[in-house]
């Protein structure tokens, strides 16, 4: 008998290094394809925000048509579609959607990435061509990569990495490869929705819902491993515009009134303990992101995010009470707008149990207890399950996104691939 266990382990080891070799070499392509999207495109409703977001999409779609997947396509917003079918027998299970997002954020850099693979990560602080330094003793999860030799994949820090969200992506594709090829593992069918502009906050603007039969979906976005993600910030977008009169400096009194002035009087008004540099946890924020200034006009570009629908409201009032005051001090005038991007997700997910409870079941299945932090942002999966299709978020095994810091546990990866191929088998189990 102890032969036969040691021979099944050896086995199992076997199987996990040819995954995890399949995930990496991935997941190293998939951040090499440029596909960086544009938010400010994006607000002015251009779909998909850049075109560099169609090669990936291209490349995907060559893919899944290449593993034999069914109704693969690429609509004329980017979005890419697919069908694993289901396996003889279960072609009557319900089916569900995996989702990832294929553009990476425009803050850094995502041009000409360069990743370097640190196999057998000894723990060491990191210092990347760039001159930039991962210190594990400022992330805690870099020094647990230390002690467990974690094979670590950064960027050179020219650039971001592109783990968010190449990850999930490499991650879907993967477990479907192996499906595909062992068709003795057993599964309902399993949909593939790819998106672009994610990270513009537009990313289900565009999304044909017509063309996914499932009622559940799961997007794999998230980070740290055991991260199930049901909650999520209540997000606005306010912009605000000063109106100001230009009049010649030496001759300015009483008439001129400065916008420059007046948008830097309301930015240094709002609440500087609830900024998203001073927050974490269930604590909402505004963030200033943007501003453009003259004298006779300027703009300010915000977020708001907040947990509640109530604290969401209070943060949209103060705002308004803001500006309306710097409008008085100088005699210009004020303009608001508020857009909203997205809802928390947890009232809705909480309406349809199985949803979760199936993942939490894939979870526990791969060796992993779930933990369930807020989403201290939004993901697609937010605006899904306000549209009605309920998706909450798998971790990827990415950290320090959006930022040339970024870097991958293939570890954790392979853990995200694990969770995937037991969620097939939960929603045969968990009916």
């Amino acid at each position: 008998m102890g032969y036969v266990v040691k021979r099944i382990k050896i086995r199992y080891a076997v199987f996990m290094d040819n995954l995890a070799n399949d995930l990496l070499e991935r997941f190293l392509r998939y951040v090499q394809v440029y596909s960086e999207s544009d938010s400010q495109k994006a607000d002015r409703g251009i779909s998909p925000s850049t075109p560099c977001q169609w090669d990936m999409a291209k490349l995907l779609r060559a893919e899944l048509q290449g593993l034999g997947l069914e109704n693969v396509q690429t609509d004329s917003h980017c979005f890419t579609y697919a069908l694993l079918p289901a396996s003889s027998g279960a072609e009557d299970e319900p089916s569900f959607c995996l989702m990832a997002h294929i553009d990476t954020v425009d803050e850094v850099s995502g041009k000409d990435v360069k990743p370097i693979v640190h196999r057998d990560y000894d723990g060491t602080a990191i210092t990347l061509p760039a001159g930039i330094t991962l210190d594990p003793a400022a992330d805690k999860h870099l020094a647990e990569a230390g002690r467990e030799h974690d094979t670590v994949i950064t960027s050179s820090g020219d650039t971001l990495l592109g783990a968010d969200d190449k990850a999930g992506v490499a991650e879907i594709m993967t477990a479907i490869s192996y499906l595909v090829a062992h068709p003795e593992e057993r599964h309902g069918p399993i949909e593939i929705l790819f998106s672009p502009d994610e990270e513009t906050g537009h990313g289900m603007d565009h999304v044909n819902l017509r063309l996914l039969r499932s009622k559940a979906c799961y997007t794999v976005d998230g980070g740290h491993i055991g991260e199930l993600e049901t909650e999520c910030f209540n997000a606005f977008k306010s912009e605000v515009t000063f109106y100001g009169k230009s009049k010649h400096t030496g001759d300015a009194r009483p008439d001129m009134v400065n916008a420059v002035c007046m948008a830097a009087a309301f930015v240094s008004s709002l609440p500087r303990h609830e900024m998203p540099e001073t927050t974490d946890g269930y604590m909402g924020f505004y963030a200033p992101l943007e501003m453009e200034a003259s004298l006779e006009k300027a703009r300010v570009m915000l977020l708001l995010r907040d947990f509640t629908t109530e604290g969401m409201e209070k943060r949209k009032q103060l705002i308004e009470q803001i500006a309306k005051t710097v409008e008085l001090s100088f005699g210009g005038r004020v303009e608001v707008v508020h857009t909203e991007q997205y809802r928390n997700m947890k009232e809705k997910l909480a309406a349809q149990p199985r949803v979760v409870q199936n993942l939490v079941a894939a979870y526990r299945a791969a060796g992993i207890e779930p933990t369930f932090p807020p989403i201290r942002g939004g993901t697609d999966g937010s605006r899904l399950t306000e549209m009605g299709l309920p998706t909450p978020n798998i971790f990827t095994g990415g950290h320090s996104y959006h930022s040339r810091y970024e870097w991958a546990s293939l570890n954790q990866m392979r853990s995200a691939v694990e969770v995937l191929l037991h969620l097939s088998k939960a929603w045969l189990e968990n009916k």
